[in-house]
């Protein structure tokens, strides 16, 4: 029986057992939205803009094991999903991305809504294709979700031409993937482990740096026996909180320009580091000639062989899938009846204590101001420490990382290699249509929320239920931060003028809005609205506008070059 081309990608979601997908309908991708309207299996969720659409599927992915699907048509709705597109590259995020594209014999002619799909996003996908015979289709989605999910993970983008999805083939998904150039390497090399077991035997100071590649691996488990078995401290980055449990002891914070003064200090003075899935970035190592001017062995385990040595010259590089590697790293250190140095692992943790002693993220509490740290602080005791947390981009980003203690992979929800405004309240769709029944937070500003705001309507429509936590400022408050300490306290652009009635907005929406204004009453209005499980509460509290981030790494400092704002109490 043939089928068409539209009816052939809904037949190919089926088999990849795709149960939700996130778009927007154009008259490119019509034909495949009335195949959607004709089958059961999935349901689509229709967003009202999309960067919306792929930011849903992106968390969709994140928050699950599974692979986030989204549907946008050509032209402007493509190119209004590249932002998305980017942002789940930057962070590893296994999507599929199926675009429509104008009738072949147009391609090339400026059709009414035509552009260059595959150019304009191939320097922000993992791969992409553009389909032009109808026998290829079958095959190109199957290879898409392979590529996407498989090595290290990212967006794949399938550009589907009009035409193609009104012709007829065959359908046939039964054929195994077989790509030539593209074989991921999963097994990491015995020599590199045992090199690594012994270097870490061998440590006086040892220190663990793990990253997203542990998000991604779900190598959570393998991480926290491996921390508690060599007894060192550990880090996570920004894309790795709850890979190990923020509430242990041995957990010294999140490293880099918004990191824990020992956290970023125990990364400099160390003897042996263990980076695991993370990949030296310029926000976590600062200055790459400062971070190496201390002498250390590092080890660098990762999926993918072009981040080793990319910043950092490494010692052991170790490619692999990460949790099959701590696996085979755990196997070897129990069987070589070895352990750690215990004298000096003591006199290790006594230095560590005394950076502690700063406490980096202390800050001046206010009977009469709400203070945005509190608000986040409360929120992890109202919820016990369990939600969903997904956030927006800013001051109140690094404010979440910093004061909510996750101890749970796939809980922290964010940008960070791309740095998105906009994606806190898309992310908590894709999160609940994952994860139905968890508690969900959005912590966002009152900038970032304006970016995406429309898509309360679809919260509205489909019965979305997040708890939007809005630390209001009234400035871009990263931006005014870094005009008060560089640029001479010139605050251009940064204030946020005309600002919403946010409360009769989403009232508007219909759902329900508070407005939270002194500290006594951000406990209180958390419990109330986490107590009204089947609605959305958006609250907005009315915050320190002088309140900055510290710790804090400016450009080109290194890790030790910390500007210290507890330390002015």
């Amino acid at each position: 029986m043939e089928l068409t081309g539209a009816e052939i990608v809904v037949r190919c979601l089926e088999a990849e057992d795709v149960e939700h997908v996130f778009g927007y309908p154009g008259g490119a991708v019509l034909y495949i939205y009335d195949a959607i309207f004709k089958q059961e299996k999935f349901q689509h969720i229709l967003v009202r803009h999309e960067q919306a659409a792929v930011h849903a599927a992106d968390a969709y992915s994140r928050s699950s094991q599974r692979t986030g699907v989204c549907l946008v048509t050509s032209g402007p709705g493509v190119t209004n999903a590249v932002t998305g597109i980017a942002t789940a590259y930057m962070d590893s995020i296994p999507m599929v991305i199926i675009s429509g594209q104008v009738p072949t014999h147009a391609i090339g002619q400026d059709a009414f809504q035509e552009c260059d799909t595959v150019g304009i996003t191939r320097p922000c996908v993992k791969h992409n294709f553009l389909v032009k015979d109808v026998k290829d289709l079958a095959a190109t989605m199957k290879k898409a979700f392979y590529v996407a999910r498989t090595g290290r993970p990212g967006p794949v983008l399938v550009d589907i031409p009009k035409d193609i999805t009104i012709a007829k083939t065959e359908f046939d998904y039964s054929a195994p993937v077989e790509m030539r150039s593209y074989n991921p390497v999963i097994k990491g090399h015995q020599g590199q482990i045992k090199k690594a077991m012994q270097l870490l035997l061998a440590a006086e100071r040892p220190m663990i740096y793990a990253g997203g590649g542990v998000i991604l691996a779900d190598a959570a488990p393998e991480l926290n026996k491996l921390v508690d078995w060599v007894g060192a401290p550990c880090t996570n980055t920004l894309m790795g909180l709850g890979g190990f449990k923020s509430t242990d002891s041995k957990f010294v914070g999140m490293p880099g320009m918004h990191g824990t003064y020992e956290a970023n200090l125990s990364m400099q003075n160390c003897d042996v580091l263990l980076a695991v899935g993370a990949r030296f970035d310029d926000r976590v190592i600062g200055n790459p000639k400062h971070f190496s001017s201390t002498p250390r062995k590092i080890i660098h385990i990762d999926i993918d062989p072009s981040s080793i040595s990319k910043r950092v010259k490494v010692d052991v590089p170790i490619v692999g899938n990460v949790r099959e590697v701590l696996q085979e790293l755990l196997g070897q250190l129990e069987q070589s009846g070895q352990r750690m140095n215990q004298s000096a692992l003591s006199s290790w943790w006594n230095q560590i204590n005394e950076w502690r002693g700063r406490k980096c993220l202390a800050y001046a509490g206010s009977d009469e101001v709400i203070k945005p740290q509190s608000v986040v602080e409360a929120l992890w005791r109202v919820t016990d420490g369990d939600a969903f947390v997904t956030s927006d981009v800013g001051q109140h980003q690094m404010w979440a990382a910093q004061c909510y203690k996750f101890d749970k992979p796939r809980r922290w929800i964010n940008s960070g290699g791309l740095g998105t405004m906009g994606v806190g309240l898309p992310y908590a769709m894709g999160v609940q249509m994952a994860n139905p029944d968890a508690t969900i937070a959005v912590i966002t500003g009152e900038a970032s929320i304006q970016m995406n705001i429309q898509e309360l309507s679809t919260c509205r429509q489909y019965h979305f239920t997040p708890k939007v936590i809005n630390l209001n400022n009234r400035y871009l408050g990263m931006v005014r931060q870094w005009q008060q300490l560089d640029y001479g306290s010139r605050y251009s652009e940064s204030y946020m003028d005309a600002l919403p009635d946010f409360v009769k907005l989403v009232e508007s929406y219909g759902h329900v809005g508070m407005k939270i204004e002194h500290p006594r009453d951000v406990e209180p209005a958390l419990k109330e609205a986490f107590a009204l499980k089947d609605r959305l509460v958006f609250m907005d509290f009315i915050t320190d506008r002088t309140e900055n981030v510290w710790p804090m790494v400016k450009t080109g400092k290194g890790l030790t070059e910390m500007l210290l704002g507890s330390e002015e109490l």
